[in-house]
C-alpha cells in the first residue's frame, strides 16, 4: 500500500508512518518543519530500507500550499491506498478571550489542510474505486471543554467533515474514518508536568488507525476514540 501522512515528523504522525513502514508499506510523507521532517525520514530509512519514502515540507495551512502537495503526490503515479490528514496545532484558551485570529488559525490548520489536501487526491481514489481516509480529529470534537476554544471548534468542524465525506465516498468504496484521540504524550505535552504515565502512547493511537486499514473492503471502522484508561486530562 501507498500511505499519504500529513504532520509525519513527530508525535501521533511519525507513529503512524513507523507501523505502516514496519509491515512493509510506502510511505509519502509531508510536514511543515524541513528538519525535523527529514530527521523523521532518515531514521525512517535507516530502519525500513525495503520500502519506498518520499517527503517535503508544505505549510498544509496555506490552500494553496495543501494542494501543491496533493498534486506533488499524484506526479508519482502511485494508488492512494491510505490518507492520514494528521497535520494540526493546538491552542488552549476560551472563545471569550483567545487572541484575535485565534479561530482562523485553527480553521486553516486543522480544516482547511485536510479539505484541500483531500479535494486533490480524492479524484484518483474515486477512478480506482478504493482508499481509505483517515482524519485525526481529537476527544475536543467530541466534548467541550473549558480552555477548548477554537481549537475544540475547528475539530468539531472536521468531524462534521468526516462525516459528510464518507457518505459522499459510499458508492465509490472509499472508507472515511474520524480519529478522535485523548491526550498521548507527545512534544505537546512534555512541559506539563504530568506524569508520562497518565498519558497514552502515541503508538497506541497508531496501532488502532493501522488495524482499522487492515479490514476488509465491506468493513469499514467509522469512528475510533481512546482515552487515557483514567479518563481525559
Amino acid at each position: 500500500m501507498n500511505v499519504i501522512i500529513t504532520g509525519a515528523s513527530r508525535g501521533l504522525g511519525k507513529a503512524i508512518a513507523e507501523i505502516f513502514a514496519e509491515n512493509g508499506h510506502n510511505l509519502y510523507l509531508t510536514s511543515q518543519s524541513e528538519t525535523k521532517l527529514y530527521k523523521s525520514v532518515e531514521e525512517l530509512m535507516t530502519r525500513f530500507p525495503d520500502i519506498t519514502i518520499k517527503a517535503k515540507p508544505f505549510d498544509l495551512s496555506q490552500k494553496q500550499l495543501a494542494k501543491e502537495f496533493g498534486d506533488w503526490i499524484l506526479k508519482f503515479n502511485v494508488p492512494v491506498d491510505v490518507l492520514v490528514n494528521n497535520a494540526g496545532s493546538f491552542a488552549g484558551a476560551n472563545v471569550h478571550d483567545e487572541e484575535e485570529g485565534a479561530l482562523e488559525t485553527m480553521i486553516e490548520t486543522n480544516l482547511y489542510s485536510a479539505y484541500h489536501l483531500t479535494r486533490v487526491l480524492i479524484p484518483a481514489m474515486m477512478r480506482q474505486k478504493s482508499g481509505h481516509i483517515f482524519n485525526m480529529s481529537s476527544i475536543a470534537g467530541l466534548k467541550a471543554y473549558p480552555g477548548g476554544g477554537s481549537y475544540s471548534i475547528s475539530k468539531y468542524a472536521l468531524r462534521g467533515f468526516s462525516v459528510n465525506l464518507r457518505e459522499e465516498m459510499k458508492p465509490h468504496n472509499i472508507k472515511v474514518t474520524t480519529v478522535f484521540p485523548g491526550a498521548a504524550y507527545t512534544d505537546s505535552w512534555a512541559a506539563s508536568g504530568i506524569s508520562k504515565e497518565r498519558f497514552m502512547d502515541a503508538a497506541d493511537i497508531a496501532k488502532m488507525v493501522f488495524a482499522a486499514s487492515q479490514l476488509s473492503p465491506q468493513a469499514c471502522v467509522e469512528d475510533i476514540v481512546l482515552r487515557p484508561q483514567l479518563g481525559d486530562i
